[in-house]
């Protein structure tokens, strides 16, 4: 990589949950396949409407797997569903546009492969570039992550990331239950609760290129509240 050695047995397996993303999709696979990192890819489709579902058979291939959800149940349980399929020794969550950019992958890893870390979080808001967007989203996003922070004992900059790295068996034990955004507070929380020893919890810089809701965005009002619910649910209860 010229910043650090990656060991022979490594993989990686980038986690893409896909729901009416045409306009973006082949572009997302173009970068993230032109990382130079061993890797494979998981795509979920969560039940497309816009002919995303049909444009993704293309992209099969050894290194890529497909998987056509028959009911649309959200971002956290294709999430899910995705995670049963990885092979790899360390788990990325890639969404399928261009809001986040696969360059950073380096740097995510960095901290697993060097013994470092187990799970990275890349935030938005510790000095990368990034677009500058809605002001409200960014104080929803703070408020969310200082709760998060103060009902788990961490101290990130940016729990909503997508971002999120982790060693494959992080997840063992690990019973998730949200369906749609409420992955991101869940899997912090839960990632807090290990302890004896405690899960290496590292962030690192990522840039943003945030979209508009007229490109796509989802995530609404409705996903903040239920984030608010979800990291007081999983502080208290699994």
């Amino acid at each position: 990589m010229g910043l650090y050695k990656i060991p022979k047995d490594f993989k990686l397996s980038v986690v893409i949950p896909v729901y009416n993303e045409k306009r973006w999709i082949t572009e997302v696979l173009r970068r993230v396949r032109m990382v130079p990192i061993p890797k494979e890819i998981i795509l979920v489709d969560d039940l497309s409407t816009d002919g995303t579902r049909e444009m993704l058979q293309q992209f099969a291939d050894d290194n890529t797997k497909i998987l056509y959800k028959e009911i649309n149940q959200g971002k956290g349980a294709a999430l899910r569903d995705g995670f049963k399929l990885c092979t790899g020794n360390v788990i990325i969550i890639q969404d399928a546009d261009l809001e986040y950019d696969p360059d950073d992958y380096p740097s995510l890893l960095q901290p697993i492969i060097e013994n470092k870390a187990d799970v990275v979080f890349g935030s938005r808001f510790i000095g990368e570039k990034h677009r500058v967007l809605y002001f409200w989203h960014m104080v929803t996003n703070k408020i969310l992550t200082v709760l998060s922070n103060m009902l788990t004992n961490l101290n990130l900059t940016d729990m909503e990331t997508c971002y999120k790295v982790f060693k494959k068996e992080v997840l063992e034990g690990m019973d998730l239950k949200s369906n749609r955004f409420g992955f991101e507070p869940e899997f912090t929380a839960k990632i807090a609760k290990k302890k004896k020893p405690a899960w290496r919890v590292f962030e690192v810089p990522v840039s943003y290129d945030g979209r508009t809701y007229e490109q796509g965005k989802k995530i609404g009002l409705k996903d903040g509240f239920n984030a608010l619910y979800c990291i007081v649910r999983y502080k208290f209860f699994n």
